[in-house]
């Protein structure tokens, strides 16, 4: 059998990802619960990606962020939820190395581009807020296109550099993740070799890439709130919150769930309330984000309801004829 170099222990060629437990009516009510969640995931950023694409109404900068938020959801979801399913479903936590280091990955490029993305959208209601009269000029599509293209090409250039060094590892030891998903933080400790100039890299980039962004995005809504605050009446100042209420409650949910478990982490914290709020930013933010867009915005519902009525209409006018 092969054996790692300078340990007297065999090469690990899968990982057993322990999930939640192995008790059987807790795997059955988990798969339930994160089926339903998958599903109005997906049903609810599809429903956005289609409303924005159709309506004109919708072709505005702040929607066309939203659209690409939605994209960005689905794919975030499906890179964790159909392999915790399939393991809560079958019973088997494997999963090959290859497809271990391949889902962190993904899961490292959409998380950054989420926090960029996020940024981009506060900066879009900073100038929708703060500068409307020069908003059409400096939020144009061209602008738009490079904020959204430039979040994926930073994404995945810095992500790439760092796999370039992930996945050569070799994994020895314990086979045991005590997760839902390959994170990067318990699967780098069953390396073999020398990881602390990977783990100090890794460190870097993730911090840079939440922290940039969420100071970016604090800058903006304290800009925001200053001029909201100096609207004379009521009624402008709750319109122009309500424009960029449902992004603020969305980055509160996200930075909060992501700070509790990587900026402030401690060995005192219980496993399972890590997972928790681990679950938060992987599988509730894109249900919530979907959710919240689609119930609290005005326009979105107001597009859904043309929609249906349009196809109510024709379907009734093809039944006349």
């Amino acid at each position: 059998m092969e054996k790692a170099e300078g340990r007297n222990e065999t090469l690990i060629m899968e990982f057993i990802l322990l999930g939640f437990g192995n008790a059987p009516e807790l795997q059955t009510l988990l798969f339930l619960l994160f089926l339903v969640i998958y599903i109005v995931t997906m049903v609810g950023n599809i429903l956005i990606i289609i409303l924005v694409v159709a309506d004109q109404h919708l072709h505005t900068p702040m929607y066309f962020f939203l659209g690409n938020l939605a994209c960005l959801e689905i794919c975030y979801t499906s890179t964790i939820l159909p392999r915790l399913l399939a393991s809560l479903l079958t019973g088997d936590g494997t999963i090959s190395v290859k497809c271990c280091l391949v889902q962190t990955y993904f899961f490292a490029i959409i998380a950054t581009t989420e926090n960029l993305l996020l940024a981009a959208m506060s900066y879009d209601r900073y100038l929708a807020i703060c500068n409307p009269l020069r908003y059409a000029a400096l939020m144009n599509g061209r602008v738009c296109f490079q904020l959204v293209a430039g979040s994926w090409v930073y994404s995945f250039l810095v992500n790439g550099t760092l796999n370039y060094f992930l996945f050569p590892l070799t994994f020895c030891g314990s086979k045991e993740i005590d997760h839902f998903f390959c994170d990067f933080s318990p699967m780098i400790k069953l390396s073999c070799g020398d990881t602390q100039t990977l783990q100090l890299a890794t460190f870097t980039v993730s911090t840079i890439g939440t922290l940039v962004p969420l100071l970016l995005t604090l800058t903006s809504y304290m800009y925001i709130i200053t001029a909201i605050l100096r609207i004379p009446s009521t009624t402008g100042r709750q319109k122009a919150f309500s424009t960029c209420s449902s992004h603020l409650t969305v980055v509160t949910i996200l930075y909060m769930s992501v700070i509790t478990v990587y900026v402030f982490p401690t060995s005192n914290t219980p496993k399972v309330l890590h997972k928790i709020f681990s679950l938060f930013y992987t599988v509730l933010t894109p249900m919530i984000n979907a959710v919240i867009y689609s119930l609290r915005n005005k326009e979105v519902k107001e597009s859904l309801r043309k929609t249906i009525l349009k196809q109510v209409a024709f379907r009734n006018r093809h039944r006349s004829l």
